[in-house]
């Protein structure tokens, strides 16, 4: 019983049984024995395949709505009132197989959404009372330490509290490599162990993890029409009336009722009804696997218009952690070590934005910086004066080193000038009343953004602009590395909501890239708003146009190229559907075209725009997917243990500089 309901189920249940009424029936009138029998098997076939029809027809037409369903529905019961079995028979079938294969291959194109929901883990291994016990992963508590051994599915959001190991992460950022977790990394559901073992502390669990919400995202997006679907369904509900009553007025005018229901079947707009649909969900589905979400067709369609991107610096170019990227030594009894070692120790007592890249670099050279200065005076504007080990040591800018008689204050000043024009923010540093050297840090400029502006413009982007609060000296070596076009620097939040304005206001579609409190406005006023890491960050998933997963930028040129191919497959997919129809009235009116050979072709043309739509499923290489690793920092001077040798910046891309005063690093 349970086989038969399961087999009843089935979407070629209908079409199955349809067929081999028909095939009996061929055979008895082959044999023109019973014709009268062949007759009732060819009409059982047209009942069989055409109910669920006639029933959706009826529903819809209740609804106020006339849709494909109805105009085959009233083909094939005409053609049996007049005595075309076979007809209605071949139409139904025909019908029938063409909603099956439809279903089928919609399902193929969702296979990305459907791959998500494989990967949401079932169950967890937590410690409860020092044991461990195996849980659904919907029952594990907030806060509660969950195990995650090799070969499982990390099964909650959380932060690794012990142990040490590799996560695939494609399932939510894209990348295929392996990503390796310490303490203090966070970990996401869905993703897999590929070695070692961790514990980890739960901080989202069930709907709140970041997985459930793509899955949610991923759903709406791909319901959600865009702007042409819109106009093809308004299309629609006028174009299906129109045919029916095409139907009646030349079935009025030649008295051919057999043409009349012929153009009733041939009129069907189904490829054009599901032309644009198709390409959306293929192409939102294509983007959710590679680590991209968008926020439904509209954004989708908005995205392959785009031809200028305003860029963040802080935190989207650049890495966003400051780290020391010279030591410029200009006490020749001293070493690079004696001068970062020293200024560790005197920063150890400031609350200095940089301070902590000084120290970092310290540790990172074994360098003995611990404890706490003597005393640490802070001078508002200039830097700090610290008594340690003995020693006073001062750290600042040449201003500081005015208010104290300091031997080789020029050569410092000079130093650091050449620092300054680099890109980097110069730190003088002055052991008891002799300059030792000077330090250089700069934030690291992301490996893979220079590449990124390079598929931005490959992928149609006219205009790649450097938005931040620097200043421009920093800006500009940014630029140097990274090719953008044009740079606005020192810019308050609401002056990059201006530039984005003005950029719309010369007729570009903008998208805003961002990851910063300070960016929302622009990334609000922006065509598209782009968040970048947007993995565990709830807000961002829901909020952004486009979420970018992971921290690889070259995920930003690849959503655009894929917008790109996605709106030219629905126009192909259109254009399609049209011809078809076109061609196939054209035939029903000419003559030669009959009602089963127009269904044929109709079912055709369905499963031909849906083919072309999962081309978008494929991995398309039209981009770069991998980070380009050439650059990291800008590369301006080179570092020594005895001087400073300035290097000259030749950028590619020679990039335009405006600056606005009253900004803010």
């Amino acid at each position: 019983m349970t086989t038969i309901h399961s087999w009843m189920n089935n979407r070629w249940a209908i079409p199955a049984a349809s067929g081999a009424l028909i095939i009996a029936a061929l055979v008895i009138l082959q044999l023109g024995t019973i014709d009268l029998l062949g007759n009732i098997l060819m009409v059982a076939a047209a009942v069989v395949a055409g109910a669920h029809i006639v029933i959706t027809a009826a529903r819809a037409l209740w609804a106020r709505v006339i849709g494909i369903d109805l105009l085959v529905a009233v083909a094939a019961i005409g053609a049996v009132v007049i005595g075309q079995y076979w007809e209605a028979a071949a139409v139904t079938f025909l019908f029938a197989i063409g909603h099956a294969l439809e279903t089928a291959t919609l399902n193929k194109t969702r296979s990305a959404l459907a791959e998500l929901v494989a990967v949401a883990p079932d169950v967890a291994i937590t410690l409860r009372d020092g044991e461990q016990v195996e849980v659904a992963a919907t029952a594990v508590i907030l806060g509660e330490t969950v195990l995650i051994k090799n070969g499982a599915k990390v099964p909650v959001d959380g932060e690794v509290i012990g142990g040490a190991g590799a996560l695939d992460e494609a399932s939510i950022t894209g990348e295929s490599m392996p990503v390796e977790k310490v303490t203090g990394d966070r970990v996401f559901a869905g993703t897999v162990a590929r070695s070692g073992f961790l514990q980890v502390r739960a901080t989202g669990v069930g709907a709140d993890t970041t997985l459930a919400r793509i899955i949610h995202r991923v759903e709406d997006a791909q319901d959600t029409k865009a702007k042409t679907q819109v106009f093809m369904d308004r299309f629609s509900a006028w174009y299906t009336p129109a045919i029916l009553v095409l139907a009646i007025v030349v079935g009025l005018f030649t008295q051919d009722i057999v043409l009349a229901l012929t153009l009733l079947v041939i009129g069907c707009p189904g490829a054009l009804v599901i032309s644009i649909p198709v390409s959306i969900v293929a192409g939102i589905g294509r983007a959710a696997k590679d680590g991209i979400l968008i926020k439904g067709g509209e954004f989708l369609e908005t995205s392959a218009k785009i031809t200028a991107v305003a860029v963040d610096k802080t935190g989207t170019l650049t890495i966003g952690r400051p780290r020391v990227t010279d030591v410029v030594v200009l006490n020749p009894d001293l070493t690079r070590s004696d001068v970062l070692g020293w200024a560790g120790r005197a920063e150890a007592g400031s609350e200095h934005p940089l301070s902590r890249a000084i120290l970092d670099a310290a540790r990172s050279e074994s360098l003995d910086v611990a404890g706490l200065p003597e005393a640490t005076e802070p001078v508002p504007g200039k830097g700090i004066v610290v008594t340690t080990r003995g020693h006073r040591v001062l750290i600042g800018n040449p201003a500081l080193l005015v208010q104290y008689p300091i031997i080789d204050a020029y050569a410092a000043t000079l130093a650091a000038t050449a620092l300054a024009e680099a890109g980097r923010t110069p730190m003088i540093v002055v052991l008891d009343d002799t300059v030792a050297g000077v330090i250089g840090v700069a934030d690291e400029v992301r490996a893979d953004a220079a590449q990124m502006v390079s598929d931005l413009h490959a992928a149609g982007v006219k205009r790649v602009v450097m938005l931040t609060g620097d200043a421009p000296l920093v800006a500009n070596a940014v630029a140097a590395v990274t090719g953008v076009d044009e740079v606005r620097a020192s810019l308050l939040p609401e002056d990059k909501l201006d530039v984005v304005v003005a950029l719309q206001a010369e007729g570009y579609v903008v998208a805003m890239v961002g990851d910063g409190v300070n960016d929302a406005p622009a990334l609000a006023t922006a065509n598209i708003g782009v968040a970048m890491g947007a993995a565990g960050s709830a807000v961002a998933v829901e909020t952004a146009d486009i979420a970018l997963m992971g921290d690889n930028l070259l995920k930003l040129p690849e959503a655009i190229s894929l917008a790109r191919r996605t709106v030219n497959n629905m126009r192909q997919n259109i254009a399609i559907a049209l011809i078809t129809v076109t061609l196939l009235l054209l035939g029903v009116l000419l003559g030669g075209v009959t009602m089963s050979i127009g269904m044929l072709v109709h079912e055709a043309s369905v499963l031909i725009v849906i083919v072309n739509a999962m081309r978008l499923l494929r991995r398309h290489g039209g981009v770069s997917s991998a980070p380009h690793t050439n650059t990291t920092t800008p590369p301006a001077t080179r570092s020594t243990d005895r001087g400073l040798t300035p290097a000259t910046i030749r950028p590619d891309r020679a990039a335009t500089t405006t600056t606005t005063t009253g900004g803010t690093p």
